[in-house]
């Protein structure tokens, strides 16, 4: 994927509204990454940088640049014009609050996310345990089945077969 990232850079490099750019998660751009969220690589986002969604499409150069032709300038607090009055209501209550009231409610909606995650993770862990003892409980069985004689039954009828006696 790096060389059609590259290519699409290179592609982009001069474009008024869209930037297309790498970042390296493992040295300087670490905290840029911790904020974005990024947990794997290779990660690709797109939208405002203040509030950054993960890329879903293909991962080749021509799925690359047809999502990056049709990339516009989207609805953010640096784009309000770009609204429609919902969503402009809500900037405009979010840029009423203060700081402190902003933080505390960015920390409330980071640790419903924290918690959703974390409901996930266990519920998955749950799952993965309940696979393993289903996995263990059906070859346990399979082999009693075998060792019930299942192995000398299909021997025996194979056997009569050939002999012309079944």
């Amino acid at each position: 994927m790096k060389p059609d990232w590259d290519k699409l850079m290179t592609a982009f490099k001069d474009h008024d509204s869209t930037l297309v750019a790498d970042v390296d998660c493992t040295a300087a751009g670490k905290p840029l990454c911790d904020t974005a969220g990024v947990r794997g690589y290779p990660t690709i986002k797109h939208g405002d940088p203040s509030a950054l969604e993960d890329f879903k499409g293909g991962r080749d150069y021509a799925a690359l640049e047809k999502f990056a032709k049709g990339l516009k300038p989207v609805c953010s607090p640096a784009k309000i014009e770009l609204c429609e009055p919902e969503m402009k209501a809500k900037i405009e209550e979010f840029q009423k609050m203060s700081a402190a009231d902003l933080d505390a409610e960015i920390t409330k909606k980071d640790a419903e996310v924290a918690e959703a995650e974390k409901f996930f993770t266990d519920e998955v862990d749950k799952l993965q345990k309940n696979y393993q003892k289903l996995q263990d409980d059906k070859e346990a069985k399979i082999e009693e089945i075998k060792n019930s004689g299942l192995g000398l039954m299909k021997a025996v009828k194979t056997t009569a077969a050939k002999k012309g006696e079944l």
